[in-house]
């Protein structure tokens, strides 16, 4: 079994990094307020600057917390299961930072493959994608890829019946074992 594990959103908090950031240039946002994935519309920020911003982040890498506790463990488990890449999207500049977070957290993995748009991640050959972009879970979808869908406040407008929706990665090993 081929296995897509995603970072940002997944893995690692970068948001809550990027808030830290926001927050002392804007005017406040709590995380529970970014209720869809182009949120930055919702409060008038310039896109180029958000994702200039979160690059900026992950040039501070060891600032960025990962999303929950112990997973060194959880991706120890879930590379039982099958290979267990990491699929990410995102500037190529951020790579290095982030193989520097992933390894600083233990994280187990086979290989990992950097897109420059979440979508094409739809377009690759794996059996099972752990994502929680919202834009990632139609094209998923639309190709008929298996979805675990990390639930975030930016994703849970989602209600496919066949996407399956975990709050934390020991569930997705659970939901995996099912398939």
């Amino acid at each position: 079994m081929k296995i897509a594990l995603d970072v940002d959103g997944v893995l690692a908090d970068v948001i809550k990094s990027w808030l830290n950031h926001s927050n002392t240039i804007r005017p406040i946002i709590s995380k529970h307020e970014i209720t869809d994935w182009e949120f930055w519309k919702k409060f008038k920020i310039d896109r180029f600057d958000f994702y200039a911003e979160l690059s900026l982040c992950w040039k501070n890498w060891v600032s960025i917390p990962p999303t929950e506790k112990d997973l060194s463990s959880i991706t120890k488990s879930l590379s039982t299961m099958g290979q267990v890449d990491i699929v990410t999207a995102r500037e190529r500049s951020t790579d290095s930072f982030v193989k520097s977070w992933l390894n600083h957290h233990d994280i187990s993995y086979d290989n990992y493959i950097s897109v420059i748009d979440g979508p094409m991640k739809a377009d690759l050959d794996y059996d099972i994608f752990i994502d929680d972009s919202p834009l990632n879970a139609e094209k998923f979808l639309k190709n008929n890829k298996k979805m675990i869908l990390y639930s975030q406040p930016w994703n849970q407008h989602i209600s496919e019946t066949s996407i399956h929706r975990v709050s934390n990665l020991s569930e997705a090993i659970e939901k995996i074992k099912l398939y």
